[in-house]
């Protein structure tokens, strides 16, 4: 995080941002619904990052309702912002449970014209405490398969087995075992792949992922009923400062985000997944 608002407006790596209208990747910046094609502004290349340019995480959010133990924010996104169609007023609630020392975050999102919507949260976890690489941390992830990436980060389509890969995280697994081997951590530089999360995990009756502390000592697991969860290393956190001034070691965090799929508007199998919201629905 930083200390101030004006520090966030200008952060590249999206620390602790609310992400939309569509969280990660869509490729060509473009994508067509219902017979009609729709042109995005682009922010990475060709492709369309995180809501682009001027996306949700750069927005100032309203405080719609708050109490001692939780908050509730909510954001007015006019017809053709950024490209995509329909005016969407979205919310995300923050509430603590001290007694289970459990935060759970929900999105809800309405439309007044067939949209896709895939909203997350921006978080880069390091528990140990420090800015130094969070190699030694241990992550395990309820998923079989992964995405492949092409060169430009946008999914081939292919659901690839984690099976002998460095995606295997079936079993906690030190982060350092399998950064930056074979191809596709090349192309990432670093993990920043989506996995396909299994279907018990996919409805939020098993944890999703357990990050665990270089020592052990501390362990966070994640519950969510989206159907992927990217994994990124925290490759370029570098670049950034924290809320200290000083900057971060390369791979100081690691971003764990649920999610629908990346590029899913333009994959018919994955629309179907409900990243499409239509207008009556929330």
């Amino acid at each position: 995080g930083h200390a101030t608002l004006a520090d966030h407006m200008r952060e590249p790596g999206f620390f602790g941002a609310v992400v939309g209208r569509y969280a990660n990747r869509i490729g060509g910046a473009t994508f067509t619904l219902d017979g009609h094609e729709h042109r995005l502004a682009a922010n990475e290349g060709a492709n369309q990052l995180h809501g682009g340019p001027e996306g949700f995480d750069r927005r100032r959010w309203s405080v719609v309702d708050h109490g001692p133990l939780h908050l509730r924010l909510g954001l007015h996104s006019p017809d053709g912002d950024q490209g995509y169609p329909g005016a969407v007023d979205a919310e995300v609630e923050y509430r603590v449970d001290p007694g289970h020392a459990a935060l759970t975050l929900r999105f809800g999102a309405r439309t007044t014209a067939t949209c896709p919507v895939n909203l997350t949260s921006h978080p880069y976890f390091n528990l140990d405490g420090r800015t130094a690489p969070v190699l030694g941390h241990g992550l395990q992830v309820a998923a079989d398969h992964m995405l492949p990436v092409r060169p430009d980060m946008i999914p081939t389509g292919e659901l690839a087995a984690v099976d002998g890969t460095p995606f295997d995280l079936r079993q906690a697994r030190r982060l350092g075992e399998g950064l930056g081997r074979g191809e596709q951590q090349r192309i990432g530089s670093g993990y920043d792949h989506c996995f396909v999360l299994d279907e018990v995990a996919a409805r939020g009756e098993r944890a999703a992922a357990e990050l665990i502390s270089t020592g052990g000592r501390l362990a966070m697991r994640l519950f969510t009923d989206y159907p992927g969860l990217q994994v990124c290393s925290g490759n370029f956190v570098q670049n950034s400062r924290g809320r200290d001034g000083q900057p971060f070691a390369r791979h100081a965090g690691i971003a764990l985000e649920p999610q629908f799929f990346p590029d899913a508007p333009n994959h018919p199998v994955w629309r179907d997944q409900g990243c499409v919201l239509r207008p009556g629905q929330a």
